[in-house]
């Protein structure tokens, strides 16, 4: 075989199928008796998710504990979490779990028995149930479990319900009672182990969860709180996962240093210390409710992850504040349940990929429990990660991963450079880990050249470096964006005529305001993209209702700004071909922020296309609208940089 064939047509053993059928979501898990109990989804049945079961120990057959209809997801601050615990109660373990069809709380015993619901019928309007609920656990006595509940039923307001476990709320409404007082949002109750006191989160509108939020503790009576005080947390201050080390002890995650570190505050002394001081983050955004980012061990010890560009594993000795590292193969690592000295965290690993992992804290030895990789492909065909900074022309450090191409020893044509495709990441609070992905290796084994952005706004370094997103998003995100694009030319690494951005979401947003704001790009993919901010903050649901109030100034005040920065009052910039990718159903950025663009595109005689799907939501769960996006991308890219393709011809407007 000839070694050097054109870029973009090595024929890769990676299938558009291979990447919708092989990426299964893999959640956290349970430790239940002598079993583990974990989230798992299920792309060939419309995304649903369901709860899976498997002895502990011995391992053997995997047992469904859910079977179709029911979904495991809540729609609390629409993006959910936090969607199912195993609850002690009656000399065995329940699963209870919200259902994503009427977000009702439901009860299962042994596998096969029918759920029983444990939450009202909520009246719906617009097709949206009234009454949501996330984040369960179990309640001071062991008739109750307590949650969030998210309430349209009148003004929108949020708490911490108690629910009874013999389902008499299911009929009569007045039994769910109310334990904390409302706020906009709340997150994370906590009891302590007696049982006589909860803590919890909140924050209000404009802030979000990475801006500022407020730790508050109770007293609790008669399974209400009383007399909450806040310990923590403000406007500006972003305070995370308060866990209790004790009846009288809490620990929590601030970022008040400008990084988040943890802190124990001692309710009898009333004293706060920070127990490690370190330039590293210990926690991340709240974009889901019941992230946990470490474990209790026990009442001196922690286990924490920490880290810049990935995270990492580690006891966090409590009266020291010194901590033992522990080297794991993963770039990123999530604990989310702890039994003696055995760990299940969410983990990904550039071999093996994302999955839930079985880890013996005192050997490190670790089992695979499930991957999101049913089927990992040939090594040769996979790249590898490198994590790299640039420099913006202000002097601004950027942070990326970059995946050169690789397929065995195949190289381009001699004295060419490879096309590169800038990964935009959503949120745009968010970040992006070194990671093993199917979607980046379908481009790289096939000669394209993947780099993923950390532009400032994005969490992992620091919140100076999430702020400098500030009331600049569509500037700071484009300018950070094109200035890794400028390094990998300038370091001759890609091929400067051949550049593409794609991203999803805020993603899409940044790709629509570098084409119209930049010339460095010679193709564009926007996923469900936000194009219109005055429709987004019109159109969008409450989580994110405020959100551009930090991103870009309150509305209507910053009206002209808001107009400024839109792409689509820009479109007649764009000269290159875009490719627009939406679901129908998508209620955070509405389909109508993608036809706009098609329109006006149509209207500016811009080679484009424009492709609906039916069923989705906010990013594509079924396994066939995953192959389909993704087939047409490839068939994008070699229509725009004139490459032959393994793929149906797509035909651009």
């Amino acid at each position: 075989m000839d070694t050097h064939l054109p870029y973009g047509s090595w024929p890769s053993p990676i299938t558009a199928g291979h990447v919708a059928a092989g990426t299964t979501p893999v959640g956290g898990g349970a430790f239940v008796g002598e079993e583990l109990w974990w989230l798992e989804g299920r792309p060939a049945e419309g995304g649903r998710l369901t709860v899976l079961a498997r002895n502990a120990a011995s391992g053997g057959e995997t047992r469904e504990l859910l079977a179709a209809p029911f979904n495991v997801r809540s729609r609390v601050n629409e993006y959910g979490g936090a969607s199912w615990a195993a609850i002690e109660a009656g000399g065995g373990h329940r699963l209870v779990f919200a259902n994503f069809a009427d977000q009702r709380l439901y009860a299962v015993g042994a596998p096969g028995d029918t759920p029983v619901p444990l939450t009202p019928a909520s009246a719906v309007a617009d097709g949206d149930p009234q009454l949501r609920f996330a984040e369960i656990i179990p309640g001071p006595t062991a008739e109750s479990v307590l949650a969030i509940c998210e309430d349209h039923r009148s003004e929108l307001r949020r708490y911490i319900v108690s629910i009874p476990l013999d389902g008499s709320a299911a009929e009569d409404p007045s039994a769910l009672g109310e334990v904390t007082p409302s706020s906009r949002f709340v997150a994370a109750p906590r009891l302590n182990p007696a049982g006589t006191r909860i803590s919890w989160i909140s924050w209000e509108h404009p802030q979000m969860p990475w801006d500022g939020t407020e730790l508050h503790v109770a007293d609790l009576e008669s399974l209400a709180a009383r007399n909450d005080t806040v310990l923590a947390g403000s406007t500006t201050e972003s305070v995370l996962q308060p866990e209790w080390l004790g009846d009288d002890e809490l620990v929590f995650v601030s970022d008040r240093s400008g990084w988040w570190n943890p802190y124990l505050h001692s309710l009898a002394s009333g004293t706060q210390r920070r127990l490690c001081e370190l330039a590293e983050e210990f926690a991340g955004p709240l974009w889901t409710v019941g992230q946990t980012w470490y474990k209790v061990i026990d009442a001196d010890t922690l286990l924490v992850t920490h880290g810049t560009h990935g995270t990492s594993l580690a006891r966090l000795d409590v009266p020291s504040g010194k901590l033992a590292q522990l080297v794991l193969p993963f770039t990123r690592i999530s604990p989310s349940a702890l039994e003696g000295n055995r760990l299940l965290a969410t983990a990904t690993s550039l071999v093996e990929g994302d999955g839930l992992r079985l880890i013996d804290l005192d050997t490190l030895k670790t089992q695979n429990i499930s991957l999101a990789l049913k089927e990992l492909p040939d090594p040769e065909a996979l790249p590898g990660a490198e994590a790299m900074e640039f420099s913006t022309d202000d002097g601004s450090r950027v942070y990326a991963h970059v995946y050169e191409p690789k397929l065995g020893n195949l190289a381009g044509p001699e004295g060419q450079l490879p096309p590169y495709v800038a990964f935009v990441h959503g949120g745009p609070t968010a970040q992006a880990f070194a990671q093993l992905s199917l979607s980046i290796a379908y481009y790289t084994s096939r000669g394209i050249g993947v780099v993923d952005v950390n532009y400032g706004g994005s969490t992992g370094f620091g919140r100076a470096y999430r702020e400098r997103l500030r009331g600049a998003w569509g500037v700071v995100d484009v300018q950070d964006t094109v200035a890794v694009l400028e390094g990998l030319v300038a370091a001759g690494m890609a091929d400067p005529q051949r550049l593409a951005i794609e991203g999803g979401s805020a993603g899409g947003w940044t790709v629509l305001s570098a084409l119209t704001t930049t010339k460095t790009f010679s193709a564009g993919i926007s996923r469900y993209g936000v194009s219109d901010l005055v429709g987004l903050v019109q159109d969008t649901h409450d989580f994110e209702s405020r959100y551009m109030d930090s991103l870009v100034g309150p509305y209507p005040e910053a009206a002209e700004l808001y107009a400024q920065r839109a792409p689509i009052n820009h479109v007649d910039a764009i000269s290159c071909p875009v490719l627009l990718l939406q679901g129908d159903q998508d209620k955070v950025v509405p389909p109508a922020q993608s036809q706009v663009v098609a329109d006006a595109l149509a209207a500016n005689g811009i080679p484009h296309a424009y492709v609906l799907f039916k069923g989705e939501q906010h990013g594509f769960r079924r396994a066939e609208n995953i192959a389909t996006a993704l087939e047409t991308s490839l068939a994008f890219y070699a229509a725009v940089f004139g490459f032959e393709a393994d793929v149906p011809v797509l035909h651009l407007s």
